[in-house]
C-alpha cells in the first residue's frame, strides 16, 4: 500500500519572520516528519499549494477535488490549514470509493512544542485503517466531514452538532 500525501500548506508548513507574525509558507514539512520518525510505509509527496487556507479559494478547492479524483490511488492524506479544513473536507466527499484524510497543525512543525508531529502520525495511520470517505484527523480525534467544525474560541475540532 503506498499512501499518496498532498500538501496545500497551512500553519504546519509556515515559517514566522519576527514577533509581529510575519509569516510565509515553507516547504511542505511532512516528509521531514515522517523520516525523523522512520516510517517504514510507502508515501509518495504531491504539493498542490504553498497556501495559508484562509487564502484558498474556491477554485483552489475544485483543483484539489479535480487531482484526487484523477489519482488512482485511494488512500490519500491532505496537509491543510486548520481555519478552512472543513470546508475543503465537504468538498471532497463528492469523491467517491476513497479514503481520504486531512490534517493539519496548531502551531508550525518547526516549532518545538507544535503537534504537528502528533498530528501527521495520528492521520497516516487513520487513513490505512478507515473505510472510504472523507475524516479529519486532528489532535488524536477521527471526525467524519458531515460531522465537525473548528472550535477557534477554544482552538480545536470537535463534533458539531449538524
Amino acid at each position: 500500500m503506498t499512501i499518496h500525501i498532498l500538501t496545500t500548506g497551512g500553519t504546519i508548513d509556515k515559517v514566522y519572520f519576527d514577533a509581529k507574525s510575519d509569516y510565509e509558507i515553507g516547504d511542505p514539512q511532512i516528509a521531514d516528519i515522517l523520516r525523523s520518525v522512520n516510517v517504514q510505509i510507502d508515501y509518495q509527496v504531491h504539493t498542490l499549494f504553498r497556501k495559508d487556507s484562509l487564502d484558498l479559494t474556491d477554485e483552489d478547492r475544485r483543483e484539489i477535488v479535480s487531482f484526487v479524483s484523477a489519482m488512482t490511488a485511494d488512500r490519500i492524506l491532505i496537509t491543510h490549514g486548520t481555519d478552512t479544513m472543513v470546508q475543503t473536507a465537504n468538498e471532497l466527499k463528492q469523491v467517491p470509493e476513497k479514503t481520504i484524510v486531512l490534517v493539519g497543525s496548531l502551531s508550525p512543525a518547526r516549532m518545538k512544542a507544535s503537534d504537528a508531529e502528533f498530528n501527521a502520525g495520528f492521520a497516516l495511520a487513520a487513513v490505512q485503517a478507515l473505510t472510504a470517505g472523507v475524516y479529519i484527523a486532528m489532535n488524536g480525534r477521527i471526525f467524519n466531514a458531515d460531522h465537525v467544525r473548528k472550535n477557534r474560541e477554544m482552538n480545536r475540532f470537535e463534533l458539531s452538532s449538524d
